[in-house]
């Protein structure tokens, strides 16, 4: 037997660091939401108990330092399973590029093998997984769009946005996530109106949305990565109504209401990146909200 699951990527609309934890954690208050542009995970019954990854991608480990091993391998412990399985991961999104591509590929494992396993998880029991394995994967369980506190692993839901286009230029470079949270201790941090943000996204307001959005780790990743800075200043040039770097980088996204904007925002990009797209918001996974 055989289960898929989609798992769409994640673009930050405001994150603020508030400071390093005792637990070596950083708090944070995280406004996401997902979007459409996806990887593809399927989940497969193997005969012996083990656990196989598979990826499409170079570079992504296939063992137990990918997050959907480490997703399978905690659920397996938690429920007492004793059974196999191959996890193969179709990359669509960026590897390395502040969209959650590994976190969203263990949000998509935990679904499929609750399904695979019948195992009869809640939405609550996903997210306690989800919370050993980082700090976005509990967003990515169910999606959509959310205020997420603590380390990432407390999620509160907030309405969909309104409907727009989101450009996303993923510059030829990578950055260490860890890394630029250790960077971002030294500096002084710039920190965006979250509750701002949470209000505008109520009155469906979508200038004040691309007004407010914010990003701390933005200034720390552009001191290594000097394309973000061009990339903004293009896309701005080319009339997107809100520019902001997701995650921790590098990867730069631009929202517009416009379809003949988001067009010239492709096409005029497409001269600077190789790796330039154009998607739609997502809703979150219907079926979960049966689980609350």
């Amino acid at each position: 037997m055989r289960v898929l699951e989609k798992a769409p990527a994640k673009i930050n609309l405001s994150l603020d660091v508030l400071g390093k934890r005792a637990d070596g954690y950083h708090e944070v208050r995280m406004v996401m939401t997902s979007i459409d542009l996806a990887d593809r995970v399927e989940c497969e019954d193997l005969p012996e108990d083990t656990i196989s990854i598979r990826t499409s991608a170079p570079y992504v480990p296939e063992d137990e330092r990918n997050f959907a091993y480490q997703a399978a391998k905690c659920i397996k412990e938690t429920y007492g399973i004793h059974r196999g399985v191959e996890i193969s991961i179709k990359k669509n999104i960026p590897v390395a590029a502040g969209l959650a591509g590994g976190s969203t590929d263990a949000a998509a494992t935990i679904r499929a093998l609750n399904r695979l396993w019948n195992i009869g998880m809640t939405y609550q029991d996903m997210l306690e997984i989800a919370a050993k394995i980082g700090s976005d994967v509990a967003f990515c369980v169910k999606g959509g769009t959310a205020l997420a506190t603590g380390r990432g692993e407390q999620i509160a839901p907030l309405p969909s946005l309104p409907p727009c286009w989101v450009i996303l230029v993923k510059p030829a470079v990578s950055v260490s996530t860890a890394q630029i949270y250790k960077d971002l201790d030294s500096q002084l941090a710039k920190h965006p109106n979250v509750d701002e943000m949470i209000k505008a996204i109520e009155r469906e307001d979508f200038q004040g949305i691309c007004h407010l959005l914010g990003n701390t780790l933005e200034a720390v990743t552009m001191k290594k990565v000097a394309d973000i800075a061009k990339i903004k200043a293009h896309m701005k040039g080319i009339g997107a109504e809100g520019i902001l770097m997701s995650g921790s980088g590098p990867t730069v996204f631009a929202l517009t209401q416009h379809e003949s904007r988001m067009q010239r925002l492709m096409n005029g990009m497409k001269g600077y990146c190789s790796q330039v797209f154009a998607v739609r918001l997502c809703k979150p996974f219907a079926l979960l909200s049966e689980y609350e």
